[in-house]
């Protein structure tokens, strides 16, 4: 089935059912007022919410037109939001344009942060930025929502726990990540607001794309309406989900709600630095990834960070091209305090 969270001028909207085409919705309030709320009673709710979506789909119930552009993240706010860095190409690349190597601790135990939760964006609200020269970055990822998961969780009871599926423009602000790191506290004021897919799926609705842990299609990342990245988000992921996830658990449990994300896909190819659209390969889900090859190859970076006005756009299409999780879009905006 797919959820999304409709704007409804509360903090966090109203739940409901979307048909698989994305065209179509059917209130699910009734069964639980919040996305959070369903999840908290997930084995109680999640049948009746799966019946809700079958009669959706068979046109037994009242039907609502579904706009992505009326959806908030389907979790307008979560518990916790913790970043993984599975994909280690991306790493590498963006290492090694610094000067630095990969070490054995990175390849053995995945990097994590906690990041911001108390507010995402919506999938199609602007990113606000105050200063372009804050190097504002898109990171197009995937993420899960968990259900409980016990501190000490094995992999496979990690897995058990994850509930639903979606996309993420995991933002940052690269350049004040060097200063913040310096201090030896980890990111804050570098990682802004996220935002994630209209619509959330569960792991059933994927099909043999999902093997469990990894999701095995292409995500599209477009920038101001050209293609910019087509890497394969079960290509190159050297940390699946279940393993991220019971990493996380490792010392502390994790609450339903809890949100995963998989860092920025890459594609690595033969050994060396993925290539570009433009240069025939699958090209980048970050400008950091870009300009890091850029660095490597010419000395430094040719790719410009984002700034006011840009169009980032982040899809996934199943076999038969069809929006699974509905469309990140957001443009740059400047910020102005209300």
């Amino acid at each position: 089935m797919k959820l999304a969270t409709l704007k409804d001028g509360s903090r966090d909207g109203r739940l409901v059912v979307v048909s698989r085409d994305l065209t179509q919705m059917t209130d699910a309030s009734f069964l639980a007022p919040t996305l959070q709320r369903a999840l908290d009673d997930w084995g109680r709710v999640a049948p009746h919410l799966q019946a809700l979506a079958d009669s959706l789909e068979r046109d037994s119930v009242p039907v609502e037109r579904f706009h992505e552009h009326n959806a908030m993240s389907p979790l307008p706010r979560a518990y916790q939001f913790a970043i993984g860095s599975a994909y280690s190409s991306n790493i590498a690349m963006i290492g090694k344009a610094r000067g630095a190597e990969m070490t054995e601790a990175t390849r053995s135990d995945p990097p994590i942060q906690q990041s911001g939760s108390d507010v995402f964006l919506g999938p199609r609200d602007p990113i606000p930025l105050a200063d372009e020269a804050f190097g504002l970055d898109m990171g197009g990822g995937i993420a899960v929502i968990l259900g409980d998961v016990a501190m000490g969780a094995s992999v496979d009871e990690a897995r058990a726990a994850i509930r639903l599926v979606m996309l993420v423009n995991d933002v940052s602000l690269r350049d004040l990540i060097p200063a913040e790191g310096d201090d030896g506290f980890g990111v804050f004021q570098s990682k802004p607001p996220s935002a994630f897919s209209p619509v959330a799926v569960t792991p059933d609705e994927l099909g043999e794309a999902w093997d469990g842990g990894k999701l095995h299609l292409p995500l599209n990342v477009d920038l101001n309406g050209k293609p910019f990245g087509r890497a394969n988000a079960g290509i190159d992921m050297t940390v699946d989900f279940p393993t991220l996830t019971a990493h996380a658990a490792r010392t502390r449990p994790l609450s339903a709600g809890t949100i995963i994300g998989s860092g920025t896909v890459s594609n690595q190819r033969d050994g060396g630095p993925g290539k570009s659209i433009a240069d025939g390969g699958v090209g980048y889900a970050c400008l950091a990834e870009s300009r890091a090859v850029e660095t490597i190859a010419d000395g430094g970076p040719k790719t410009p960070f984002l700034r006011f006005g840009d169009i980032v756009r982040i899809e996934m299409l199943d076999d038969k091209h069809r929006s699974i999780f509905g469309a990140i879009e957001q443009t740059v905006a400047r910020y102005e305090r209300g």
